[in-house]
């Protein structure tokens, strides 16, 4: 177990030592540290969003991502999800240096960003789903695959996603006579 995670487990005790605000839910020499932070953080309507964040630090931490988890009554499961896609992003660039801390100061101050592009982008997902476009019109998309190895493994793919998004459309394959398939 690092030293680093150690010492910043120990100021980061230091610095939330209200009652639940740090919690240690396992050490171990092989698998690193596991605790939890629990902070309060102001939101869009100047509302308090309880978020709970717990961090695994692996044993080879700071060299290695830890593993993050966020929690909250306040949120819903996709926005908690977009705050752990937005802390790891984060996280990347602290990389071999501890960072935990830097980590809840950055969410501190953007969970309201995150919230409010997590919204927008919940409400155009819904206006696909039910079959409204953004903008009025015809969407085309032109897919180049290049170097196709396995030709059944993209047309299943490409389906897929065609399936997912309710999109028509079709396959063509360059230099091949007579071989374009409707999906």
């Amino acid at each position: 177990m690092s030293e680093l995670a150690l010492e910043e487990l120990s100021a980061l005790a230091a610095i939330y030592c209200e009652p639940d605000a740090c919690e240690v839910l396992a050490v171990s020499e092989t698998h690193g540290i596991t605790f939890r932070i629990q902070i309060s953080v102001k939101e869009l309507l100047d509302t308090d969003v309880l978020l709970k964040l717990i961090f695994h630090l692996p044993v080879n931490y700071p060299s290695t991502l830890p593993d993050i988890s966020v929690n909250s009554d306040q949120l819903t499961r996709a926005q908690c999800m977009d705050v752990k896609d937005k802390l790891l992003e984060q996280a990347k660039k602290h990389l071999s240096e501890p960072m935990v801390h830097d980590l809840i100061l950055w969410v501190q101050q953007h969970l309201k960003y995150v919230i409010k592009q997590s919204a927008t982008v919940s409400s155009e997902k819904t206006a696909l789903s039910k079959g409204t476009s953004i903008e009025d019109g015809t969407w085309m998309l032109l897919l180049h695959l290049d170097h196709m190895r396995a030709k059944a493994k993209y047309v299943k793919t490409v389906e897929k996603w065609a399936s997912d998004l309710r999109l028509t459309g079709r396959l063509m394959f360059m230099g091949v006579l007579d071989s374009s398939e409707n999906f």
